[in-house]
C-alpha cells in the first residue's frame, strides 16, 4: 500500500501532564509542589509504545511558550501578571511568545529549543510526524517574544493605540477605555493594567468581559475593520505577514503538521495565502481547522486551503447524543450524507482536551460502553481519526485540579499527573505492570483497531456504502440502537456492524442487491474473520436472504470477508 494511501491516526498529548509522575498533586498546586512533565521524558521507548497504538502522527498541545504563574525571570523570561493567567500553568492557548518553547517542560530552560528539536527528531525517527498548535486568532494579554529574530517587531509593538481599528495594527483597541474585566486584577503594584482597552480573543469588543470570556487573551487584527465589517487585505496587512513568518519557523523545526485554533475566527483570504505560501516550500506540511459551523465546512476546504478539519459538530455531537440521549442511529446516515464529498478531509474523534472524557461520570462512566462509537468515528471515513491520551486507558477525569474543576475533562490550566497515565507510563518503563485487567484489555482493543485502519485497505482508502436505508422496516434489526456498512476496495471488503444497546443481539441485515453490485460480491457464502475479536465463521451475503451476525451490548463487528 502506496503512503498516499495512508490514514492519518493522532495521538494528542499534552507533555506538561504526560509524563508527570507525582502521585501525590494538591488542587491549585504550584509547579513545585505538583511537578511537570518535560519534553525529554517522552523517550524512544515512550514513543515506540504510542506509535505500537498504530498511531501515525502525535500533536504536542500546548508546547509554545504560554502565559503562565511560574516565574522564569532568571532566564531573562518577563512574568506575566498572575490576576491574568487561567490556573497556575496557565492556558496553552495564550500564547506568549510564538517563537519560543514553554519553559515548563524543558529539562534545562536554556535549551528548551533544542529540547524540542531532539523532540521532533525522535519522534521522526520512531516513525510518526509531528503536529503542533498554530494559535492565530489571539495572545496572551502581555504577548512579549523575547525570543524573536532580530529581524522581527512584536505584535503590536508599532501599533497606533489611538484608534480602534487600522490596517497595520496588530490589535483592536477600545480607545479611551481602560481594561476592566469582572475578575479581580489586584491592587498596588501587583495589579494588572491596560489603556487603552485591547479586544478579548473571544471578539468581545467591549473593555469589560466576564469570566467566562477569554479574558487572558487578545485578538489579532487580519485586516477586517468590524466597526463596519469591510475588509483591508490589500497591500497585505502586517499580521499576515508577522503570522505566515511563525508558521515557516516551525515548519523549520522540523514540524509536520499545524493544528489551527478556531481557524474559522480568522478570515479565508489569510488562510488562502498563508497555507499556499507554506506549502510552496514544505509542500508535506497538513493543515488542520478546528471549527465548528457545517456551513463553511467546504469554504474552508476549498477556498482557505485546509487538508483536514474538526468534525464536532456533525459526527461527534451525533454520536454522543446516540449514545447519552438516546438519538436514533439512522441519524448517521444524515452525518456521511452532510459530508459525502469531503469525508476524506473530516478529522474524526471521540475525546480531545476542550472534551468530557468517554469514561468520565458526565459522558458514559464506562470507556468500553464507547466501542460502538469509537469504532463508527474511525471506520466511517477514511480522514484522520484522533485519540486524546490516556483515552486508550479509559482515564476518567475525575480530578478537580485547581482552575479547572470537576468537570469531566483533563485540565489544561492546572499542574496535575493523569493517573491512568502514570501507571502506564511507570516512570519511563511503559509497560503493563501497575495497569488493571480492563485497562490492559481497552488499550488491546485501541491497539487493534487503531493498527486495522492502516493494515487494512478498505478502512485505509475503501469505499463507504452505508445499509440503514434497506433496514427500516426490519424486525431483526434496530436501526435505533444498530447501524452497519460496507468499507470496500476491489480486492478487500468489510461488514461492519455496531450495537449502542446494552443488551447483546442477533441480528440480521437486509443486503440489497444494489449493494452487492457497487462493491463488486456475487450472492454467496463467505467466510470471515472479526478483525476486533479474532473470531471466524461464515455469512451468507444474498439479496434474498439476510446477513445473521450477532453482536455483543455496546460493542462492535468488522468482518473481512474472504
Amino acid at each position: 500500500m502506496g503512503n498516499n494511501n495512508s490514514r492519518i491516526v493522532i495521538y494528542q498529548l499534552l507533555p506538561r501532564l504526560f509524563t508527570n509522575t507525582n502521585k501525590h498533586c494538591v488542587r491549585n498546586g504550584s509547579i513545585e509542589e505538583n511537578g511537570c512533565g518535560k519534553l525529554n521524558h517522552i523517550t524512544s521507548r515512550v514513543l515506540n509504545s504510542i506509535k505500537n497504538l498504530g498511531i501515525t502522527h502525535i500533536w504536542y498541545t500546548g508546547v509554545i511558550e504560554h502565559a503562565e504563574k511560574t516565574t522564569y525571570t532568571q532566564f531573562g523570561i518577563i512574568p506575566d501578571n498572575p490576576h491574568i493567567v487561567k490556573g497556575n500553568a496557565g492556558s496553552p492557548y495564550a500564547i506568549k511568545d510564538y517563537y519560543d518553547i514553554d519553559p515548563d517542560i524543558a529539562v534545562d530552560v536554556t535549551r528548551r529549543i533544542n529540547e524540542f528539536c531532539n523532540l521532533v527528531k525522535r519522534t521522526h525517527r520512531a516513525g510518526m510526524k509531528v503536529i503542533i498548535d498554530f494559535v492565530p486568532n489571539h495572545v496572551a494579554r502581555q504577548y512579549h517574544s523575547d525570543a524573536k529574530p532580530d529581524n522581527i517587531t512584536d505584535l503590536g509593538a508599532d501599533d497606533n493605540v489611538n484608534i480602534a481599528f487600522s490596517p497595520d495594527n496588530n490589535f483592536y483597541y477600545i480607545p479611551g477605555k481602560t481594561f476592566a474585566p469582572s475578575i479581580n486584577l489586584g491592587v498596588g503594584e501587583d495589579a494588572y493594567s491596560e489603556y487603552p482597552a485591547k479586544v478579548t480573543g473571544n471578539d468581545c469588543f467591549m473593555p469589560n468581559p466576564c469570566a467566562h470570556d477569554w479574558y487572558e487573551t487578545i485578538k489579532l487584527n487580519y485586516g477586517i475593520d468590524y466597526l463596519n465589517y469591510s475588509s483591508h487585505f490589500s497591500p497585505i496587512p502586517q499580521t499576515w505577514n508577522k503570522m505566515l513568518h511563525i508558521l515557516l519557523y516551525w515548519a523549520e523545526k522540523g514540524v509536520d503538521g499545524f493544528r489551527c485554533d478556531m481557524a474559522h475566527m480568522v478570515p479565508v483570504q489569510f488562510w488562502n495565502w498563508a497555507i499556499a505560501n507554506v506549502k510552496k516550500k514544505y509542500p508535506h506540511i497538513i493543515f488542520i481547522a478546528e471549527l465548528y459551523d457545517i456551513s463553511i465546512y467546504h469554504r474552508y476546504i476549498y477556498d482557505a486551503g485546509f487538508d483536514f478539519l474538526y468534525d464536532k459538530v456533525n459526527l461527534y455531537d451525533t454520536l454522543r447524543a446516540i449514545q447519552c440521549h438516546n438519538l436514533s442511529a439512522t441519524s448517521l446516515s444524515t452525518c456521511w450524507k452532510r459530508v459525502d464529498g469531503i469525508g476524506t478531509h473530516m478529522l474524526n474523534f471521540l475525546e480531545n482536551h476542550d472534551e468530557q472524557r468517554i469514561a468520565s461520570p458526565q459522558y458514559l462512566g464506562n470507556p468500553s460502553a464507547a466501542i460502538p462509537a469509537i469504532v463508527v468515528s474511525s471506520t466511517f471515513n477514511t480522514g484522520p481519526f484522533m485519540i486524546y491520551a490516556g483515552q486508550e486507558l479509559g482515564e476518567p477525569a475525575t480530578d478537580a485540579e485547581g482552575y479547572s474543576g470537576l468537570d469531566g475533562r483533563t485540565s489544561i490550566f492546572d499542574y496535575w499527573s493523569i493517573p491512568t497515565l502514570r501507571r502506564w507510563y511507570n516512570k519511563g518503563a511503559c509497560d503493563n505492570v501497575n495497569l488493571k485487567p480492563e485497562e490492559i484489555q481497552l488499550r488491546n482493543f485501541y491497539t487493534t483497531l487503531l493498527n486495522a485502519l492502516n493494515n487494512y485497505p478498505a478502512l485505509a482508502y475503501g469505499g463507504f456504502y452505508d445499509l440503514t436505508y434497506v433496514n427500516y422496516e426490519n424486525q431483526h434489526f434496530n436501526p435505533k440502537r444498530q447501524f452497519a456498512y460496507f468499507r470496500h476496495t476491489q480486492q478487500e471488503i468489510m461488514l461492519i456492524a455496531v450495537n449502542f444497546d446494552n443488551i447483546d443481539v442477533d441480528i440480521e441485515i437486509n443486503i440489497p442487491a444494489h449493494a452487492l453490485n457497487h462493491i463488486g460480491l456475487q450472492p454467496n457464502n463467505y467466510r470471515f474473520l472479526d478483525i476486533l475479536s479474532g473470531n471466524i465463521g461464515t455469512i451468507i451475503l444474498s439479496p434474498q436472504s439476510p446477513a445473521k451476525v450477532s453482536v455483543k451490548a455496546q460493542n462492535a463487528i468488522i468482518l473481512l470477508l474472504s
